[in-house]
């Protein structure tokens, strides 16, 4: 179902590195062949954010062939070595993103913050800017950009391959202040699932839908109190207007 709140967008670069601390062992780092849900969500939070509201991704088109390339690379050794690491990215990335937003029910307190049309126009406003913040790919030294797009438009690569098992993916983190489940509150939980790839599109599950979770540690959920958020009035006088 189609929802009012939804953004549609181009994220693309020209290279990217989505991973997970599990495939950086011994310092190096392997790129999963598609975006992770996390690293969508960070990518669409970069557009726009508020603790009023969570994004959630619906889903993610993959718009280029998948090709992977290997570069050394060498990272900061604070103990003075001269180590060199094998880095695999993805190269030439483009991808059509489909998300939307819900308030957060764990922010009772921001309430007064809930109102749609104000969120929606401000995020539709930077998207057409490119983002409030830097666009990253997964990683700082893989720079990304966004712009506005139909979601089905274009000619994708994969687009008559009719089913393709990607195996098992770190879909995100739960974080306290976007805890669903009991068992996630005051935790770090990470989620897994095991995403398919049809016709070139990957239909995200739900946070609270990932059947496999691993907690990482406790975590209290960081607190944002009114004076975080002064002149609400007035934007709600102008989100009624328009």
């Amino acid at each position: 179902m189609e929802k009012d709140n939804s953004i549609e967008f181009k994220v693309y670069g020209k290279k990217a590195l989505f991973s997970e601390p599990i495939t950086r062992t011994g310092g190096e780092k392997s790129t999963y062949l598609v975006p992770t849900y996390q690293a969508l969500k960070g990518i669409t939070e970069s557009i726009y954010w508020k603790p009023t509201f969570i994004w959630y991704i619906d889903k993610v088109r993959v718009m280029k062939r998948i090709r992977t390339e290997a570069q050394g690379v060498r990272p900061l050794d604070y103990s003075g070595g001269n180590t060199l690491s094998i880095y695999t990215y993805l190269k030439d990335v483009e991808y059509h993103v489909k998300a939307h937003f819900e308030w957060n029910e764990n922010r009772p307190n921001l309430k007064e913050d809930r109102i749609e049309n104000k969120h929606f126009f401000i995020a539709k406003r930077m998207l057409e800017r490119g983002g409030r913040r830097d666009i990253f790919l997964g990683s700082r030294e893989c720079q990304g950009y966004v712009e506005p797009c139909d979601f089905d438009e274009g000619t994708g690569h994969y687009d008559d391959l009719d089913e393709l098992a990607l195996g098992l993916m770190v879909h995100g983190l739960t974080y306290p202040d976007e805890a669903v489940l009991e068992t996630d509150e005051n935790k770090l939980t990470a989620r897994f699932w095991r995403p398919v790839m049809k016709k070139g599109v990957i239909s995200f599950i739900r946070p609270e839908d990932c059947a496999i979770r691993r907690e990482i540690r406790d975590m209290q959920r960081k607190e944002f109190g009114e004076e975080n958020f002064s002149g609400l009035a007035e934007f709600g006088e102008l989100a009624e207007v328009k």
